[in-house]
């Protein structure tokens, strides 16, 4: 007799590079990202949300193929042949939300959003296909008052998110000047130029990781690393090396004094004295508001892809002394950042628009904000109300009724199983008080409170009933209608 076929029962798993998110985890991420809304609305941005998927084209990435674009984005093709992509960022689909509505919109538009956005990459520790961005940008936006603003906000969202003055810092730099210095230094700030001044982005982007000694074989011919790899350099002449080695350096603490030390660099370079004017500007607006320079400063190494920037660049940056589980320092480094981008929403219209914006990756800030014990869990586990009897659901409901009028999360046990089990389930909801109510309760119009928290070790031991009622842990019965003032005066 043949047997007979199993159904088929897929197996339970995730994809790779997607992660499933619990209540804590939930629940921090909305104070995190209500945090920086709250900074948002009082400078008067307003919310916006636009869809997971764009057209591939807009979010411009180019097919590689006739096939499939899937080059970084994930893609499909729709009924109508048109490509869809989810999109990797919140910024391009502004730029196309902009440019569709444009004649229609106040300008500067001052929007700010947050959402998954999808990196169809190759995932790793801590590397995600899909994460949480939050963005603040000005659209339509030109001078450095509206970079000004987005520093500031940067610094503001550190404070709201709970971070103290020392344990943040919001770092400043200009791509103009850099502009000016490659352009002192040979190298055209014109397409011709642009993979050479890409190549000395990427070398002072490592200057952290690989020291002076390292970024200046980088800014030259190249250089072998540990494995044996070998990278080409930008191929700077000495002067060009020593130029822009110098940049690097050119900061102090003090804000004004990195200015004047930046415009002997940038010596007659226009666009690199243009800079310098960006950054002066921006410097005396920060110190007309308070920000010093302990909480904004200048400095010359940050680049944050400059080749997507056209101006001023910023990055918000951890300094709080955090150490792994055996005590060993751990550097967070950049955990947001943003600037100047004025090409973006041209691509539609063939018109310059200026852009200003700052991000931040809403997990890399939360798993920065655990490892500082910065994050206070501000929703209490419920009360767990028994269900002694099925008959007095009704009583149970009310109870559960009033605690919620009186702010105090409740729910009823509507599942199956004894007074044990239901005990068993509170624990697992971490629940600290658990209200118990039967037949003769009811008649004495009383109701019994038992605390979970004093209670745990001894609520293990408990398997019946009347075991319960003889023992009574950690609990007290009190008159009916007590239970509010009761349960307010347990919890706290």
């Amino acid at each position: 007799m043949a047997k007979k076929n199993k159904p088929f029962r897929p197996k339970a798993r995730r994809p790779r590079g997607f992660e499933d998110k619990p209540s804590h985890l939930l629940r921090a991420e909305r104070a995190l990202i209500d945090a920086a809304f709250s900074v948002y609305d009082m400078h008067g941005f307003e919310p916006l949300q636009t869809p997971a998927f764009e057209y591939a084209d807009a979010l411009g990435k180019f097919l590689p193929d006739e096939d499939r674009p899937n080059v970084g984005v994930f893609a499909l093709q729709d009924d109508d042949e048109q490509w869809l992509s989810l999109r990797y960022d919140l910024t391009a689909p502004l730029a196309r939300y902009v440019a569709e509505n444009y004649d229609g919109l106040a300008k500067p538009y001052r929007r700010y959003q947050a959402g998954s956005v999808y990196r169809n990459e190759k995932p790793g520790p801590g590397r995600f296909r899909e994460f949480v961005q939050c963005d603040a940008d000005s659209v339509g936006a030109a001078g450095p008052a509206a970079d000004a603003e987005m520093i500031m906000l940067a610094a503001e969202v550190m404070r709201a998110a709970g971070l103290k003055d020392g344990q943040y810092a919001v770092r400043v730099n200009n791509r103009k000047l850099l502009d000016g210095i490659l352009e002192s230094s040979g190298v055209p700030n014109t397409d011709a130029g642009a993979i050479q001044r890409l190549q000395v982005l990427r070398a002072i982007d490592k200057l952290d990781r690989l020291g002076p000694d390292g970024v200046e074989a980088l800014l030259g011919e190249g250089r072998k690393d540990d494995s044996g790899d070998y990278t080409d350099g930008a191929n700077l002449g000495k002067d060009g090396i020593k130029s822009v080695l110098g940049f690097t350096t050119a900061s102090d603490e003090d804000r004004g004094t990195t200015i004047v030390a930046l415009e002997k660099l940038v010596g007659t370079s226009e666009r690199g004295q243009e800079g310098c004017k960006e950054l002066s500007t921006i410097d005396s607006i920060l110190t007309a508001t308070g920000f010093g320079n302990d909480r904004v400063s200048f400095d010359t190494s940050i680049v944050r892809g400059l080749g997507y920037y056209t101006g001023p660049v910023f990055e918000a940056e951890l300094l709080a002394d955090i150490r792994d589980k055996k005590g060993r320092p751990v550097r967070i480094g950049s955990i947001g950042g943003g600037g100047r981008y004025d090409d973006l929403v041209s691509r539609f219209r063939g018109q310059a628009v200026p852009a200003t914006g700052f991000s931040f990756g809403v997990s890399r800030f939360l798993s920065a904000l655990e490892r500082m014990e910065a994050i206070e869990q501000s929703v209490k586990p419920p009360v767990v109300i028994c269900a002694f009897d099925r008959n007095l659901m009704g009583e149970y409901f009310k109870m559960a009724a009033e605690l919620r009028a009186a702010g105090i999360r409740a729910e009823v046990f509507i599942g199956s199983g004894n007074v044990t089990k239901q005990m068993k389930y509170a624990d697992r909801r971490n629940a600290q008080i658990a209200v118990l109510m039967g037949e003769d309760e009811l008649a004495k119009n009383e109701v019994t409170l038992k605390d979970l928290y004093l209670g745990a070790e001894a609520a293990k031991a408990i398997e019946s009933n009347e075991e319960w009622k003889s023992s009574r842990p950690a609990q007290e019965t009190i008159a009916r209608e007590s239970l509010i003032k009761a349960v307010k005066a347990m919890l706290t």
